[in-house]
């Protein structure tokens, strides 16, 4: 298995992570600080977000330069990891491109 296609395969998994892990922020973490009284579910939960999400960017413009991904693919795999679903559909993509 080649360096690129190891290197899709962490991608797909981080889009998967992710997605999940704001999922879990949005419709657990939140609605448990604010009616529940449990504001560091959202602490956690947020960390491990944003750690997944700082290695999706890293992730991506390692992948965007080594692949010669178009700018425009490039900016919409990043806005993606802003919508809660998006980053699902990105790894969908990436797995029907490249497996």
């Amino acid at each position: 298995m080649s360096n690129s296609s190891n290197q899709i395969k962490q991608f797909r998994w981080l889009s998967l992570a992710e997605g999940t892990s704001f999922l879990i922020l949005l419709l657990i973490a939140m609605p448990l600080k604010y009616m529940a009284d449990m504001p560091l579910m959202v602490k956690y939960t947020g960390w491990a977000h944003g750690l997944l999400f700082v290695l999706y960017v890293f992730q991506l413009i390692y992948l965007g330069i080594e692949l010669k991904w178009k700018l425009k693919r490039m900016a919409l795999f990043f806005l993606a990891a802003f919508l809660p679903l998006a980053p699902f559909y990105v790894e969908k993509q990436l797995k029907k491109e490249y497996v």
